[in-house]
């Protein structure tokens, strides 16, 4: 077990040295020197370099275009058709009802982008990039819902002047509004409302399995006998924990349209005896007591800071002594780390109105404000689907930011 020092890594706005400083001002110089573009294409040495950051900048201004594509692609279920068997273009003009000659400039792109390729007589088969959106359901899902991120972002300066008319995004995810807006929400049909949960919980739910893999390999549940997730959604995760881990009662913290889904949800796998499925918010409601391990699975990114410190402070509350908070989502990176998805993240929930990515250090920090210790960083497999923090709750120790947390 290694020991990593809180007070030594590096600090997002840290002190840079007048010496990088000036390094940084030479090089931003060079860089964006006509003469020396000229001359970097023109030496042998140097072409690749120039080349490859030529695409690079091409890739970002084209990123819109190529979302697009995979997007039409999804749509049509074209992936899908061709991972059964390669096609044509006539085949796929049939399945798609669309005229050859506007698909055949999407299946070019796709080939371009490596979602398709070439198969013999012409025939188009799957690409390395194409393969697991086909083969997932949850991706494709995720790729749809992105149409709706993508009306707020038509203007993205508009989005960082503050807050303003709820967007597209906010209106999906209704627990992001504020208490007015749900308000206003709550005089409409009750059928509409809950088609509006049932959604963004069937969005959850099939992008969900992805991050359940991360955390099934890599903490182990034997310690446990019973396990609280809050914001659960329809119970995806505590679904696959419970068939993964026999041995444990599994409970579930929603809002009530979400807790009726997740009591459903169990019963068609027969999970009754073994689970329950409570209803209310954990922003004004006590959580349930009983458990000795609670979950927070892509939660706390959703919110403000406040609201995730009043959720870490009655975490801890219905804890016993010796239990244990697993929190699990997508993070920010240190400054000096390679980002991951890090600019994806930032505008993703910007849009959606309420949260903000955070780093490792900075959720720790929050951890042990609300009382936990002997915090954890687990190693997973994909830290870009998501990270795994552990903390746990020792009763008599002081409430205090850490010095230090240790990774397996």
């Amino acid at each position: 077990m290694k020991t990593l020092d809180l007070a030594s890594l590096p600090q997002a706005h840290g002190r840079t040295s007048p010496w990088s400083d000036r390094i940084g001002a030479l090089m931003d110089r060079c860089l964006t020197s006509d003469a020396l573009y000229r001359w970097s294409v023109s030496n042998p040495l140097t072409r690749w370099i120039t080349r490859r950051r030529a695409r690079q900048v091409f890739d970002l201004m084209a990123g819109f275009v190529y979302s697009q594509v995979l997007l039409a692609c999804v749509r049509l279920r074209i992936l899908e058709a061709v991972a059964e068997r390669p096609r044509s273009l006539d085949e796929l003009a049939q399945w798609t009802h669309l005229p050859a000659a506007g698909l055949q400039r999407l299946l070019q792109s796709a080939l371009a982008l490596g979602l398709l390729n070439l198969r013999s007589q012409g025939r188009y088969g799957l690409g390395p990039l194409g393969a697991p959106v086909a083969g997932h359901a949850g991706i494709r899902a995720m790729i749809e819902h992105h149409a709706v991120l993508y009306q707020d972002m038509q203007d993205p300066v508009a989005m960082l002047q503050g807050p303003g008319q709820p967007g597209a995004m906010a209106q999906y995810w209704p627990y992001t509004l504020d208490e007015e807006a749900q308000a206003a929400q709550a005089a409409q049909a009750a059928l509409a409302q809950a088609e509006k949960y049932a959604r963004y919980s069937n969005l959850m739910s099939a992008s969900q399995p992805f991050v359940v893999d991360e955390i099934l390999a890599s903490y182990r549940f034997d310690d446990h006998r019973c396990v609280l997730d809050v914001g659960g959604g329809q119970g995806t995760f505590m679904s696959r924990l419970a068939l993964h881990a026999t041995h444990l009662q599994v409970k579930l913290f929603d809002l009530p349209e979400v807790a009726a889904l997740a009591r459903a949800n169990f019963a068609r796998q027969g999970l009754e005896s073994r689970s329950q499925a409570h209803p209310g918010s954990f922003l004004k409601d006590p959580l349930p007591r009983g458990a000795d391990l609670v979950t927070l699975i892509r939660v706390a990114h959703d919110h403000p800071d406040a609201d995730v410190r009043t959720l870490l402070a009655a975490i801890y509350e219905a804890l016993p002594p010796g239990g244990t908070l697993l929190l699990s989502e997508p993070m920010a990176q240190e400054q000096g780390e390679t980002p991951q998805g890090d600019a994806y993240f930032h505008f993703y929930l910007l849009a959606m109105g309420a949260g903000r990515l955070r780093t490792p250090r900075e959720l720790m920090a929050m951890m042990a404000e609300a009382g936990f210790a002997h915090l954890e960083i687990v190693p997973n497999p994909m830290p870009l689907q998501t990270q795994i923090l552990i903390g746990r709750k020792c009763q008599g120790l002081p409430l205090k930011t850490p010095s230090s947390v240790n990774i397996h």
